[in-house]
């Protein structure tokens, strides 16, 4: 029989090791053995994680003791649960890649980084030593710098931007750390239990926040998204921003909000990330409705949902907490079905451009299929999964405050009307020359993208079975007593406003496209509207972009300290050699070598000297 304690690592250990061997191997041989590698090493890790669902155990190895420093990790529900989703994501995108990686450069990087961040996430998971936690959590940026830059030329930039923006959120975590650690006065996460009754709690828990909802994408931090979208390759956005960053940013904010601290309804902090949610919902949403890009519109809904998770769990309502962890693997259901749709159109067409693209629903019917499924999950369309998680958070919204609500609701109505133009524009229409001879996407890529819609079919229509089995335990006392989840909300209200919400943005689209003759366009008077026409066009400009304002700023602040180096150097090598050089030729002056001057130049000192000592005196 195995010991449960190597078991426990082999999550960690298994998809490490087998990146170091796939980045090994020669490019003679790459391209099919990685695929292969990739494939088994992520099934393995499945069936791993899935023999360790719903256990417990922990393992403790005293390391650098003179620091009482221990390698400590810990497996209980919250974390089983996340790696199991983890391992099922890593297999299925693996999958994908077979058909969609084939023939593209650097696909042993591709493939290495792939599973080395499934490795890395694992660990940052099953961590229960805050340091240790740390290590992999800081660990991700080199896989998340290494999948983005093997895009092509282009994708240097994007993955310097995502480099710097996660850099400077896991600075502020590291403080985050360091404060806890102090207050806790342990290392180990599962011993901390701090009430926020000081500053110094308060601090710590911001600086931890900041670390968590950056990780799962969330503004400010979200920017490099949309252009990794673009320059990366496709399985990067289906495993990464979709599902895997979302599952680790979400799980680590849900446990400094439940466990390590406890946040409190009506509290400061919990209407700061209830403000934050309600932020990224409507202005991710807003930047989504106007893309003309397949995969940079999905990308703006990446950032968009995870508003949805932050305001769930901040609303600290048992329903609200339910709703965000529910959301959480609802979204990396229907968001990664999304962006492997997308992979099949980019595949098959050659391109992502909606205006290039139409009338490819009878070509790729399997393709188009899923992508309904998962439009009609993020959009919140009854009886899909993500109508019962959206729900949830709408009711414990509600119950904080009708705004955070109705900011929710909103959001809702630009993510079903971003989708109807996403769905006209590139499957339905006139066909499109690139669309001419399309044909539907490879079985390996099908497959995927099959099981993630019927996943949201199955959390939608037995929506229990998840909330029962899966969050509901890892809530502890967050319990759902007196909700009533056996295939529908308690609250018909909440359900009709959501229908409602729905059937406007059908109609907006209808209108939008009677009006402009294109499903493309037929968000453009939401555009074209008087002051959101003059904030579109500065956001896409960037005027609003936090990394470009930075970039700014420290392009002013290097300027002025080189122009201060300058002054500097003008001073020493100018103006001090100018004086210097003055100085030198008057006391060069003053010795000319005539003993009549010296014997002038010593009365005269003597008779400072007197004049000095009398005014003393």
């Amino acid at each position: 029989m195995i010991n449960p304690a190597y078991m426990q690592i082999m999550p960690i250990v298994l998809p490490i090791i087998a990146g170091m061997l796939v980045l090994a191997l020669e490019k003679k041989q790459s391209e099919i053995m990685c695929a292969w590698a990739t494939f088994i090493a992520t099934a393995v890790n499945l069936l791993i994680c899935a023999s360790m669902f719903g256990k417990e155990w922990s393992i403790i190895v005293p390391w650098a003791g003179i620091f009482n420093f221990e390698f400590s990790l810990r497996l209980y529900h919250f974390s089983s649960f996340i790696i199991l989703a983890s391992a099922g994501f890593g297999f299925l995108i693996s999958l994908y890649s077979f058909s969609f990686m084939n023939g593209r450069e650097k696909i042993n990087q591709f493939y290495s980084y792939f599973l080395i961040t499934i490795g890395l996430v694992n660990g940052a998971v099953l961590a229960d030593n805050i340091i240790v936690m740390l290590f992999f959590w800081e660990s991700l940026l080199l896989t998340l710098f290494g999948m983005i830059v093997i895009g092509g030329k282009t994708a240097f930039k994007t993955a310097v931007k995502a480099f710097i923006i996660s850099g400077v959120a896991d600075l502020c975590m590291m403080i985050g750390v360091a404060l806890t650690i102090h207050l806790a006065g342990t290392m180990n996460m599962s011993e901390i239990h701090l009430a926020i009754s000081s500053k110094t709690a308060a601090a710590a828990f911001l600086f931890l926040m900041i670390g968590a909802i950056a990780k799962a994408g969330s503004m400010p931090f979200h920017s490099w998204i949309p252009d990794a979208a673009v320059d990366a390759p496709l399985p990067f956005m289906a495993l990464i921003p979709a599902a895997l960053e979302k599952l680790l940013g979400i799980y680590f904010l849900a446990r400094i909000s439940l466990d390590l601290f406890k946040i409190t309804q009506h509290s400061l902090l919990s209407t700061i990330m209830m403000t934050i949610g309600c932020i990224t919902i409507l202005l991710a949403v807003m930047m989504a409705l106007i893309q003309k890009d397949y995969k940079r519109l999905l990308s703006f809904h990446a950032i968009s949902q995870v508003g949805y998770m932050i305001l769930g769990i901040g609303t600290a309502v048992p329903a609200g907490i339910v709703g965000g962890l529910f959301h959480m693997i609802n979204h990396a259901m229907y968001k990664s079905c999304l962006f492997l749709s997308g992979g099949s159109v980019e595949k098959q067409t050659g391109t992502t451009d909606l205006a290039k693209l139409g009338g490819i629903a009878s070509k790729m019917p399997i393709t188009f299929i899923c992508f309904i499924v998962a439009a009609a999950s993020i959009c919140g369309v009854p009886p899909f999964n993500g109508f019962f998680s959206k729900e949830l958070v709408y009711d414990g919204a509600l119950e904080r405050g009708r705004i955070f609500y109705f900011a929710a609701l909103l959001g809702s109505f630009f993510t079903a009307a971003s989708f109807l133009k996403l769905g006209h524009a590139a499957f339905l229409g006139k066909s499109s020359p690139e669309s001419a001879n399309v044909k539907e996407a490879p079985l390996p890529m099908l497959i995927p993208m099959i099981t993630l819609a019927g996943l949201c079919v199955f959390f939608g229509f037995w929506n229990h079975i998840p909330l029962r089995s899966l969050i509901q335990p890892i809530l502890g006392e967050h319990r759902l007593e007196g909700l009533d989840f056996s295939g529908w909300p308690h609250s018909s209200m909440l359900v009709i406003a959501t229908v409602v919400v729905l059937i406007g943005a059908i109609m907006n689209h209808f209108w939008g496209t009677e009006k402009y003759g294109s499903g493309l366009h037929a968000a453009d008077h939401i555009h074209d509207a008087p002051v959101l026409h003059t904030l579109y066009d500065q956001a896409e400009q960037r005027i609003y972009d936090p990394y470009e304002i930075g970039m700014k700023i420290a392009g002013v602040l290097a300027r002025a300290m080189s122009l201060l180096d300058k002054a500097i150097d003008y001073l020493y090598n100018v103006v001090v050699v100018e004086i210097t050089y003055t100085f030198t030729g008057i006391i060069k002056r003053m010795h000319s070598g005539s003993y009549a001057v010296y014997v002038v130049w010593s009365l005269l000192g003597a008779m400072a000297i007197v004049l000095f000592i009398m005014g003393k005196i």
